[in-house]
Formats: C-alpha cells, sequence, structure tokens
C-alpha cells in the first residue's frame, strides 16, 4: 500500500522528513486528541531520539512544507486499496446470504474561511460573506463487513453536479457483481438502480415517502410484496449524458414490499431466499454508516479541517479516511484472531488503545513486541458495543449551546 510513498523515500537529497516519515507523522497528527502541527513534529523528535538519530527542530515549518509536497494521488489511492483490501479479504460470515454488504451515504465538513477555500468549497448561499465557513460534500462507500472506507467523493456542497447522487455517480466503479447495496431513499432513482442491475450489483433501498406503491399491479409475491415495472423518465439526471441516459433500458423490474408502514425497494427478486421480514431487518444495517461517518468526523475530529487550501483539504481528508482503515484493520485482525465480529467491537476503544499504545511500540522488539502486539488485540477484542436495536431518535440535542450571540457582520469589522 506504501509502496508509491516508499518509491519516492528513495531518492532526492537526504533530509529529516521524507515522504515516509511525513505520512507517518501525519497519520498520527489525525489520531491524536489535538490533531496539531506541533504534536506530530514532537513524534517525529521522539523517534529519532528512541533510535539514536540526531534531534530535528521542533519548529512546524518543515514539516508543513514536507507534507504540502506529499503527492495526494498515492494518499488517496492508499485509501481506496486499505478499503477494498479489506472488504475482499472479510469472511463470508460477515456478509448477508452470500453477499458482500456494502454502504453508501454523504455528509458535510467545515475548513477555515479563506479565499481560496471559498473559491472550491463555497459556504451555504444562505450565510452573508464573512459569516459563514466553505463546505465540503462527502460521499463514502463503507464496508458493512469489515467496516473500512472503499472509495468516496468530494464535492462542493451546492450548485449543479453536487448532490450525493452525483457524486455517488462516481463511485460504480468500485461496487462488485454479487455486491448488495444499502442506502437512503435519495439514492432510490431509476437511473442508480439500472446502472446497478448493469453492473450486477444488487441494491435494498427505501422508498420515498411521496411516492406511493399500487399493490394491485405487477406479479403479486405476498401480501404487500410485488414486482413491478418502472418505466424510464423523460428526463435524464443532471450527472448523466444525454448519450449515457439512452443506453439505459426503457423498464426495470423491481420488487417492492412493505414491513410496518414502511416500503422498500430491492432487485432481490426471489421471495423464498429473500423474505419480505429479512430484507426489512437487514436494511436496519444501514443506519451502521450513520455511526460509521460520525465516529470518523467526531472521534477523530474531521468536522472541522484545519488545512487553508483546496489542496491540503483533500490531504487531510484522505489522511483521516487513511487511519480510519488503518484501525479498522486492526479491530478486523482483532476479530479473527479471537473468533469476533468486526462490528461488534468498539471502534472507539480500538482507537484509544491504539494511541496509548503507539509511544511503547517504539521501545519493544521481537518476541516483546509480538507479545504486546498480541495482548493489544485482544484487550481490542475484549471491548465490545451493545447490539440494541435502534429506535426512531428526535433531530434535536439537549445539551444547550453556550450563551455567545452569533456574529451577524465579519469578525474584522465587529472588532
Amino acid at each position: 500500500m506504501l509502496s508509491q510513498f516508499a518509491e519516492r523515500a528513495c531518492g532526492g537529497r537526504d533530509r529529516i522528513f521524507t515522504p515516509l516519515v511525513v505520512l507517518k507523522a501525519f497519520l498520527f497528527q489525525v489520531l491524536s486528541q489535538d490533531g496539531s502541527c506541533k504534536r506530530a513534529v514532537a513524534r517525529v523528535l521522539s523517534e529519532r531520539l528512541q533510535s539514536g538519530q540526531s534531534a530535528n527542530s521542533i519548529n512546524t515549518g518543515p514539516y508543513c512544507k514536507a507534507r504540502q509536497r506529499l503527492p495526494r494521488a498515492p494518499l488517496e489511492n492508499a485509501v481506496r486499496e486499505s478499503g477494498q483490501t479489506l472488504h475482499q479479504r472479510a469472511p463470508s460470515a460477515w456478509g448477508w446470504r452470500g453477499h458482500r454488504v456494502v454502504l453508501a451515504d454523504g455528509t458535510t465538513a467545515l475548513m477555515p474561511d479563506t479565499l481560496d477555500n471559498q473559491r472550491e468549497f463555497p459556504q451555504q448561499g444562505n450565510q452573508q460573506p464573512g459569516l459563514g465557513f466553505p463546505i465540503v460534500r462527502i460521499v463514502a462507500l463503507i464496508s458493512l463487513g469489515a467496516g473500512a472506507v472503499l472509495d468516496y467523493a468530494l464535492g462542493p456542497y451546492q450548485g449543479k453536479g453536487s448532490g450525493e447522487s452525483s457524486l455517488f455517480s462516481t463511485l460504480l466503479h468500485t461496487l462488485q457483481p454479487g455486491d448488495l447495496l444499502l442506502a437512503d431513499r435519495y439514492y432510490c432513482t431509476y437511473a442508480i438502480m439500472a446502472l446497478l442491475v448493469h453492473h450486477g450489483v444488487q441494491g435494498l433501498f427505501q422508498k420515498h415517502a411521496q411516492r406511493k406503491p399500487h399493490w394491485h399491479r405487477g406479479e403479486r409475491l405476498g401480501a404487500k410484496d410485488h414486482l413491478i415495472k418502472w418505466a424510464k423518465p423523460p428526463r435524464k439526471p443532471v450527472w448523466m449524458s444525454a448519450q449515457d441516459y439512452l443506453k439505459l433500458p426503457p423498464t426495470l423490474t423491481i420488487r417492492e414490499l412493505a414491513v410496518n408502514g414502511i416500503v422498500y425497494v430491492t432487485t432481490l427478486s426471489n421471495p423464498k431466499r429473500y423474505p419480505r421480514r429479512a430484507l426489512a431487518e437487514h436494511y436496519r444495517s444501514r443506519w451502521t454508516i450513520e455511526l460509521d461517518l460520525r465516529s470518523i468526523k467526531t472521534d477523530m475530529a474531521m468536522e472541522r479541517l484545519r488545512c487553508k487550501s483546496p489542496e491540503r483539504v483533500r490531504k487531510e481528508i484522505a489522511a483521516h479516511l487513511l487511519a480510519y482503515n488503518l484501525v479498522r484493520a486492526n479491530l478486523n485482525r482483532a476479530a479473527q484472531c479471537f473468533e469476533k465480529i468486526p462490528r461488534q467491537l468498539s471502534f472507539k476503544s480500538a482507537l484509544q488503545l491504539l494511541n496509548n499504545a503507539a509511544s511503547q511500540l517504539l521501545l519493544l522488539s521481537g518476541k516483546a513486541l509480538q507479545a504486546f502486539a498480541t495482548a493489544l488485540l485482544q484487550a481490542m477484542a475484549l471491548s465490545p458495543i451493545g447490539r440494541q436495536k435502534r429506535l426512531p431518535q428526535p433531530r434535536a440535542v439537549k445539551r444547550r449551546p453556550k450563551p455567545y450571540p452569533l456574529l451577524t457582520r465579519p469578525r474584522h469589522a465587529a472588532c
């Protein structure tokens, strides 16, 4: 995974902050509590002193310049390669009825208010200039079994072609035949369903509430369970070209079913192999991606990015997702060693264990290092999470905000 960085590290003049050193410091930075550059440089200093090398300067300037030189493409490829490797190597027991399950959803992140960031990722239109923050939309594919990020796409929050469906269309090539995609109602469109069928990928979605089912039509499979033909809409989606839209079939045979008043849409048409209630129960797993995105944004502090240029922002997001996949890789290894299910182990606990153990790993070698790593994996396996079924929750918060008024004009004008 890191071969491209190793190749870049071999050439050029000898310096302290080689690409591999910068990458390790960058990953440590996004995994740390405060995420500061000073902590990353202190980490490099600690490693050099423990290995008998000369001390580097504690000044963060050389590290920041080296991080700016770090190539973005290998960093993004490392995210995809690590996630897809974990997804492909996941045991069949982590899947569902012979399918590897993939989750799709979108989220957002804020960044510092600079001119470059505003040009690339403008703030929301209802905010006055100088009072908002640039915002980026992120759409990710996450493996349900392995928990790793398979692929992701970035774009502005507003504007033509910036919606979740548009960004998701750039990720379709990541899905493999036999995969089962779980996503919310906004992905349940004719174009997306047709492309999934074309690629041999199955899908399970909740149907939009405004689209009423007609149970008396189509081929009846059971109570509130039937096969129905969807006709291709006359208008194409904004993210698809007219030529590609013409290639889609004029009709699609889709299965609609309802359980407890909720209507689902799927391409899994066999009612014996995929019973109605089993599909509805499995769709509850879609909420897992919401928890994964919360872990990335809250536990790993990606909700508010730090970089002041779009290129650095993209690197920062890639570093967060790569670090997330590395933590998931350790969780998967712990699950396999101690016969557990990764989704039943605590991600936050694993993150805390790795942060606390990072300094100790530098002091060990040989059998002592192997014994310490085994004990660390065992500790991860002994950190289960609850398996309660999620009840409907209100979209409200209990904690009150701080009693400070909001700015009504730019800060420099308010001073």
